[in-house]
Formats: C-alpha cells, structure tokens, sequence
C-alpha cells in the first residue's frame, strides 16, 4: 500500500494533499490551527533543517566543478543578466495588471493593520553582511547568502589547490551526495506538509476575510498567472522549449512554494526539480538555484510592489508620475539584491519602493492582514523564475539534458544507484 502511495508522481501527491487540506480547513474551521497545522510546521522544520547543509556542499560541489571549465563566469554573469531582464518584465506586468483592475479604486475606512518598523540596509552594510564573521554561526543561524559566499570560497580553493585537494573535494562531493538523499527522503512528505500548511491557512482565515481586499488579492493572482504562463512560458518558446514539459518538471516545486510561501523553504525541492525533472546540470543548477532563492523574486519583489504602489495611490487618490513609475520600476528590480535574507522581504520591498516613490507608508498596513494569503502565490512565481532561468541559461550553453527536460529519462524515488539513468548521472546526481 506505501510503495502505491510513493509510485504515484509527487505532483499528483501534492496536488491531493491541497484539495484535502483546502477541505479539511473548510470543515474544521480555526480548529485547523490546532489539528492540522503542527502537521505543516514539522514538514517546514524537516524543510529547514536540510537547507543549510545543501547549500553549503553543493555550492561548494558546484563551483569546484564549474571552475574545471572555460565558461564558469559566463554562466555566472548569463544568470544575473536573466534574474533582472524577468524582473523588469515582471515589474510591467504588475503595471499593467494594476491598472486593468484598479484595486484600489472605490475602498474606503479599510482598517489599519499593525506596521513593524524594519531597517533597510543600505547598500554598503548588504555588502558586509554577505561575509560572515563566523561561517559556523551562519551555518547554525541559517544565513543563506553568507553560507553561499563561505562555499564559494571553499570551492574556489578547491579548484587553486587542483590535486593536492583530492580526498576534499572528495568529501564535498560525497557530503553533497548525502544531504541529496537526506532531501529525496524530506521531500516525499511533501504531500503531508501541504495538507497541513493549506488547512491551518483556509481554516484560519476563512473566505470572509478576504472579501474587502478581493481586488487586490485577485489582481495579485492574475499578474503572477500571466507572468508564469505567458512571459515565462513565451521565454521557454522562444528557446526551442517545450512548455508542457517546463511545467510537469516544476509542478512540485511550484505547489510547494505556494503551500510553504517560502522559497529557501522550497529550495530542497526546487534544486531536485532543476536537475532531475528539467535536465539542468547539478554542477550548475547547485549555483544558480540558491542564488535565485535569495536575490530573484518576480512575485515578492517585481509584481507585488507594483501593484501594491497603484492599489495605495489609487486609495489615497494619489495621481503617479512617469517619474514615479520609473522610480517604482528600479527599486522593484534591484532593491530585491538589497533586501535578500531580511525577515519578511516582501514587507521592506513594499516600505522601499513606497519611500522612494513618495507614497504613504500609512498603505502598508491595509494589506499586512491578507499577506499570507497573497504571498503564496508571489513565493510560487519567484520559485517558477528560480527553475525557468537556470534552464533558459543551460539550453543557451548547450548544457541542458532535453532527454531529462522532456521526460524522455526519469529518475524514479528509491532507485538504486547502478539503476540509475544515464542521463541522470551525467547531469550529476
């Protein structure tokens, strides 16, 4: 009976735990929150627990290989380049989505929602705080950019040092191999943290809460939907890519971000999705997946800001400038680098960009109570971009395995190491 369960693909797995979960909140009510939703938090800690150690070795794993070939930077730089072209896609979306629905035309006496003040750090202490004082400590604080920048290091000297550094880069290799099936293992509870993340949220806030701000919520919706299935899907086309196969690789990975609203959360599932499921090189994707997880965000720090900027200025009937459009623009596209790895990102992006346009801050606190409802689906497209740009880069690098990316080779849960696929092993699994 397990081994059905566990043959079933993990999407459709998934994608059951959310339909139940959705009923189970519905049924249970606030009483969810009690039943259901430790079921979604041990999922989130197993999630968590895994992170740090991922990132650390394969980071490391990653860039000692990359740095064996000629074209280590011009991937690096290919990435960058791709992170903010979406980006400033993503930010015209919200745009225009924003002004299509006019979320904020016709609200009034919304209530006030408490507003935490929270330090944006300048560009300078952004820059300090990626190195880390003590890498042990970031490893057990769970400093994501500060863990990338220490492996980074680490695989750098592993590539000066060549031969002498065999038995380490051994070490790395094989401690990367490790965390992977500690996370093959996490992931096929998948289902069973869904269940209880979605529970506890429908259960908890129930559909009358979301009623004022439905506008605004449904315009959130629409302009991530479109820039998923559009502007992504049209960049895969333009690539020779198909979309179908895009989409049935990164289905998990979407449906846990979304359940989750976190994407070093999902990061476990996003890099096994990218390397086993859409045919990208694990020595690549090890570098650009957790990079994205921290600096690219179409959804938290593009379309979210740009509507939320047009939902407050229409509510405060605020008539925005072309100066103000453009200032909203480039804080959206690069105030995501700045913000990587503070509490509650999208917040500070909001406080950011509202600042620097000139628009109240007193906006912020309408929309703070149906937050967790809209950052699921802003954490499901900054995590759809995480996936579409290492691909995008590895088919433009003729690194990209189309016999993985279409579904042609699979990797299957629970295979033996010598049953494992050709294609599977020369991505680097």
């Amino acid at each position: 009976m397990l081994r059905r369960f566990f043959a079933i693909p993990l999407w459709q797995r998934t994608a059951a735990g959310f339909a139940l979960g959705i009923i189970a909140g519905l049924i249970l009510r606030e009483q969810a929150v009690v039943w259901i939703q430790p079921i979604g938090d041990v999922y989130l800690n197993l999630i968590r627990m895994v992170v740090a150690p991922l990132v650390l070795f394969t980071i490391a794993s990653s860039i000692a290989k990359l740095g064996e070939g000629v074209g280590a930077v011009r991937l690096g730089v290919r990435t960058i380049v791709w992170f903010a072209v979406t980006s400033l896609l993503a930010v015209l979306v919200g745009f225009a989505f924003g002004h299509i629905i006019n979320p904020g035309v016709g609200l009034s006496d919304l209530p006030l929602g408490e507003v935490k003040a929270r330090e944006i750090p300048s560009p300078l202490q952004v820059l300090l705080g990626v190195v880390p004082t003590n890498p042990f400590a970031s490893l057990a604080e769970g400093k994501v950019l500060q863990i990338i920048f220490f492996s980074a290091l680490l695989g750098a000297a592993l590539v000066a040092l060549g031969d002498r550094a065999q038995n380490a880069r051994r070490l790395v290799d094989e401690g990367a191999a490790l965390v992977f099936r500690i996370t093959r293992w996490v992931i096929q509870l998948t289902p069973f943290g869904v269940f209880g993340l979605i529970g506890s949220v429908v259960g908890g806030y129930g559909w009358e809460a979301l009623l004022p701000l439905g506008k605004f919520i449904f315009a959130i919706y629409a302009a991530c939907l479109f820039h998923i299935f559009v502007v992504y899907s049209g960049l895969l086309k333009l690539h020779g890519l198909k979309v179908v196969s895009f989409f049935r690789g990164a289905g998990a990975a979407m449906q846990t971000a979304f359940a989750t609203s976190s994407s070093l959360g999902t990061l476990p599932v996003t890099l096994r999705q990218t390397v086993e499921r859409l045919g990208v090189p694990q020595a690549y994707a090890s570098f650009a997946v957790p990079l994205g997880a921290n600096v690219k965000m179409d959804g938290c720090g593009a379309i979210y800001p740009a509507i939320a900027s047009i939902f407050i200025a229409q509510y405060f009937q605020i008539d925005l400038t072309l100066t103000q459009y453009i200032l909203i623009g480039l804080t959206a596209v690069l105030g995501s680098l700045g913000t990587a790895g503070v509490p509650g990102t999208s917040i500070v992006m909001l406080t950011l960009t509202l600042s620097t346009a000139g628009l109240p801050l007193e906006g912020v606190g309408y929309i703070i109570a149906i937050d967790r409802i809209i950052d699921m689906m802003r954490t499901a497209t900054n995590v759809t971009g995480q996936m579409v740009v290492p691909v995008l880069v590895a088919k433009e690098e003729g690194i990209l395995n189309q016999d993985i990316y279409n579904g042609h080779v699979a990797w299957l849960p629970g295979d033996p190491e010598d049953e494992t696929p050709d294609g599977v092993r020369a991505a680097g699994i």
